[in-house]
C-alpha cells in the first residue's frame, strides 16, 4: 500500500519494539538488513528510501485514479491502527487493503479473508468475506463492507463513460 492510505500503513506501523528495544514483527516482518519505518508501505522506489512516488503523483493529478487495490496489511476487518481503516480515500483515490488469505503470514494479526468486488454503474462494492471463525462466524461479514463512487460509470459492456455525461 502507498504511505498512510490505509490500516498500520504509516511510518513504524509494521514493526514494533520488544522488550528488549529490538525490532519484532507485529504486521510485517522485520528484518535486522531491513527499514522498519516503511515495513507497511512502498517503502522504495528503485534505490530510493521513502521515495513517496506515487503518493506525489496521486497528489499532484486528481482524477487520473479512481481505485487502488493493494494486499500487504494481514490483519482483522475492523482493524483501524493509526486511525486507517482497510477501506479509505486519499487525493480522490479509493484505497482497498484486499488483505490475506493465509492465516499464518504473521501469527498475531492475521484472519483469513477476501475482498469480493464488483461494479454496478459508478458504484465500486467491496465485500467482506471470513475464511474461518476464528475472529466472527466465517462467510460474508457486513460490517467489513463498503459503497464507493466512481468517477466513471461502467457500462455492461466494460467501456468507462464520464458520469456527467449521463
Amino acid at each position: 500500500m502507498l504511505k498512510n492510505t490505509t490500516v498500520a500503513s504509516g511510518e513504524y506501523e509494521g514493526c514494533r519494539r520488544g522488550p528488549d528495544g529490538q525490532w519484532v514483527s507485529h504486521y510485517h516482518g522485520c528484518r535486522p538488513q531491513g527499514t522498519p519505518q516503511g515495513a507497511s508501505y512502498l517503502y522504495w522506489v528503485g534505490s530510493q528510501p521513502d521515495a513517496q512516488a506515487f503518493e506525489r503523483y496521486l497528489a499532484e493529478h486528481p482524477g487520473a485514479v479512481d481505485v487502488w487495490l493493494g494486499g500487504h496489511t494481514h490483519t482483522n476487518p475492523d482493524d483501524r491502527y493509526g486511525g486507517k481503516s482497510h477501506v479509505e480515500t486519499k487525493w480522490g483515490v479509493h484505497f482497498v487493503n484486499v488483505s490475506a488469505l493465509t492465516k499464518f503470514h504473521v501469527r498475531i494479526t492475521t484472519v483469513p479473508m477476501s475482498r469480493p468486488m464488483r461494479i454496478e454503474g459508478d458504484q465500486f462494492h467491496v465485500g467482506c468475506y471470513l475464511h474461518t471463525s476464528d475472529y466472527a462466524p466465517q462467510g460474508p461479514y457486513s460490517q467489513g463492507t463498503r459503497a464507493l463512487k466512481l468517477r466513471k460509470r461502467f457500462s455492461a459492456r466494460g467501456r468507462a463513460q464520464s458520469v456527467a455525461s449521463r
